[in-house]
């Protein structure tokens, strides 16, 4: 405290850690040698590597993942309530989820969620040294974004007006696509 009464304190400024929790789908069908706990230390150390805290695991146990969120409609309750308890701020699922998973999850969630390509592509991104290594990881993000940006624009899709026409979003999302593409070609 200074001699005006007022406390000061630290600012920070460097971003604040990321800290997450794994989610895993446990196949009840799965004949596989990999366990899912073995799967899922490895995506712990993953996230460690991309310097991301990993706060907590969830395993569920389904036939296969559901097609909308991954996982059941009371895993993803018991995902949102650990979420506000652990303060997490990313959630990284071991498979690879679809743009609708993704996108559903996201919505749900109201956090940062990626999958196990994500994660690798970002750690790849953080290491790449050479120009050619760079681009090459660059070549590989777009090509996983490009799937996934239907719902980047979806906010725009109501100021377009009428029968036949198109809405800014549509446009956005066509010009973003082609863009990609010829990053991509090129």
């Amino acid at each position: 405290m200074n001699s005006g009464g007022i406390i000061k304190s630290t600012i920070l400024t460097q971003a604040s850690s990321e800290r997450a929790i794994l989610v895993a789908v446990a196949s009840k069908t799965g004949a596989d040698n990999w366990s899912v706990e073995s799967s899922l230390d490895e995506l712990a150390q993953l996230a460690g590597t991309a310097g991301v805290e990993v706060v907590e695991r969830i395993i569920q146990r389904l036939p296969v993942p559901t097609k909308t969120h991954y996982v059941g409609k009371g895993k993803l309750a018991e995902l949102l309530a650990l979420k506000e308890s652990a303060d997490c701020n990313v959630v990284i699922f071991d498979d690879e989820l679809s743009p609708l998973q993704q996108r559903n999850l996201e919505q749900a969630l109201e956090i940062k969620v990626i999958d196990r390509a994500a994660l690798i592509l970002d750690i790849f991104a953080r290491r790449a040294r050479t120009h050619e290594g760079q681009l090459q990881v660059e070549l590989a993000q777009h090509q996983y974004l490009l799937p996934r940006l239907a719902g980047q624009w979806s906010h725009l899709e109501r100021l377009g007006g009428g029968i036949g026409t198109r809405g800014p979003g549509e446009k956005q999302l066509e010009t973003d696509r082609r863009l990609i593409q010829r990053k991509l070609h090129r």
